[in-house]
């Protein structure tokens, strides 16, 4: 099959592996009787047969933003943005256009009736917010006059958004406080940036609200990832393939097996078999989630797989995981999980955590892993085409190989530490096929930008998104005081001898 498939699964709703309602119209042609014994047998230790659904566990918290418009006392004479421009009927349609942006990106927004048209108008509001605590501020400005004022309320301490419509604002008034940490300027007419901005408060408000479960290695601890308050859960790695082994084939767990080999491209090595024991997999991992009270996930997957306790790597349940918005990350890499949850918050969109490799003739990077998501255009689009695949490394059980589309724009990012990020973008090229080639099952060429030699790519597992989002990346870095480097710049500091 040629590697740059069409979209023939395009209108296939993208995540109905992990609906309720999809899962019980499948179930309604099994027997009452047949339901019941699969409950049963999962159901021993307490409860365990219980339908979850995957989509509660994305974290949706609660995000307030305050709002108010900053302004002189009209009327205006001279000053942009004029005379003629008139202030009440843009600020009723920013206004709107505010609502709006506020319901896409699943935040609330309270804007304040009256203008700030004072020194003590600021001061009052400064008062407010700071007794209020909400997670942002936004003012739009409508005077190139009271910048000062902006300031002002921008270090109140509060992550401010100013959005300065076209025709309040010159280079020389953005050109230092837009580059300040804990302030976003926003300087068009644009609402897809208030937007953008609005999500980016909710992103970090998101990261707080996720508690990561770590499958690895024989103690339970816990700890906080600093900067972004992230909790960290360890387990031992036998919890994962224990609970996997008491895991029978219920009424579940065929229906999804079922689709995803109905949902497939093409099905290469594996077996039915095969696709009952991965969705065993994803519903283990949907329990292990429950019952340790957590929402992300990233476990021992090579470890398991070698030592051979388990006949299938959890890739399917991963690509599963990361179409629904839930996190679910290889090889117990923290900080790859955590620039997962950075494609999944700040864009919406699953992310492809992968190992880098060099093409040297072509000047590409490759990019590849045994895992990823298929709703790459944004959480609820349609699906890229897959082909279902066996774990490359082992040959056991599936793995989906996932088309990314040539010529799409991408985003690259990794949290180096919890306190620093990589961000690149480049395009997609093609998809490699295995074999010829060797490495993971999805494996695509990437055409680098700002990068000359691109074995200079910085990072390792690096998380690949559609889209070119390298701008909101450094937007949520600045704001929430995170470093940020890109490959030329990393390739540009001293090397050790």
């Amino acid at each position: 099959m040629n590697s740059e498939a069409t979209h023939s699964h395009g209108s296939k709703c993208c995540g109905c592996l992990m609906s309720r309602r999809c899962f019980l119209a499948a179930a309604t042609t099994a027997t009452a009787a047949t339901a019941l014994l699969g409950r049963k047998a999962w159901g021993a230790e307490g409860n365990l047969g219980d339908y979850i659904e995957l989509g509660k566990f994305r974290p949706r918290p609660s995000v307030k933003i305050r709002g108010a418009t900053v302004r002189q006392k009209p009327p205006y004479w001279l000053g942009w943005p004029g005379t003629s421009y008139d202030l009440e009927e843009r600020r009723k349609a920013f206004a709107q256009g505010f609502a709006e942006s506020a319901k896409a990106a699943e935040v609330e927004v309270s804007l304040k009736e009256e203008p700030i048209e004072s020194e003590e108008g600021v001061a009052a509001f400064i008062t407010e917010i700071q007794g209020e605590k909400p997670d942002a501020v936004v003012l739009t400005l409508q005077h190139m006059g009271i910048w000062g004022w902006a300031d002002k309320i921008s270090k109140a301490g509060i992550p401010t958004i100013l959005f300065a419509p076209i025709g309040v604002g010159f280079t020389g008034h953005v050109l230092e406080i837009s580059r300040r940490t804990g302030v976003h300027v926003v300087s068009s007419l644009e609402m897809s940036g208030i937007e953008q901005a609005f999500r980016m408060i909710r992103a970090k408000k998101q990261f707080e609200n996720t508690k990561l479960l770590v499958v690895a290695g024989n103690e339970r601890k816990e700890s906080v990832v600093d900067r972004l308050g992230t909790q960290v859960k360890y387990i031992p790695r036998d919890s994962l393939h224990e609970l996997f082994n008491q895991m029978p084939e219920t009424e579940e767990v065929k229906s999804v097996a079922d689709s995803m080999m109905k949902d497939a491209e093409k099905i290469v090595e594996p077996t039915k078999q095969d696709a009952l024991n991965a969705a065993r997999s994803y519903i283990t991992a949907k329990r292990l989630l429950e019952n340790e009270g957590c929402n992300a996930i990233t476990s021992d997957c090579l470890g398991m797989v070698s030592s051979k306790v388990v006949p299938t790597p959890p890739c399917m349940a991963a690509s599963f995981f990361q179409d629904a918005g839930v996190t679910y990350g290889c090889e117990a890499d923290v900080h790859g999980a955590l620039s997962l949850m950075l494609s999944s918050y700040l864009a919406d969109k699953p992310g492809f955590m992968n190992d880098p490799v060099p093409e040297t003739v072509k000047n590409y990077l490759i990019v590849a892993h045994c895992t990823s998501g298929t709703c790459l255009d944004g959480l609820g689009k349609s699906r890229e085409p897959f082909i279902l695949r066996s774990h490359s490394e082992s040959s056991l059980g599936v793995s989906p190989q996932v088309l990314w589309r040539k010529d799409q724009k991408v985003t690259l990012v990794r949290f180096q530490k919890p306190t620093e990020v990589i961000v690149d973008t480049g395009t997609v090229v093609a998809n490699v096929q295995t074999p010829p080639a060797g490495g993971c099952r999805t494996n695509f060429e990437i055409a680098m930008d700002r990068v000359e030699d691109v074995r200079d790519v910085a990072g390792f597992h690096q998380v690949v998104f559609y889209g070119d989002h390298r701008r909101d990346v450094e937007a949520f870095c600045q704001m929430f005081g995170l470093g940020m480097v890109n490959s030329a710049e990393a390739s540009a500091k001293p090397k050790a001898t």
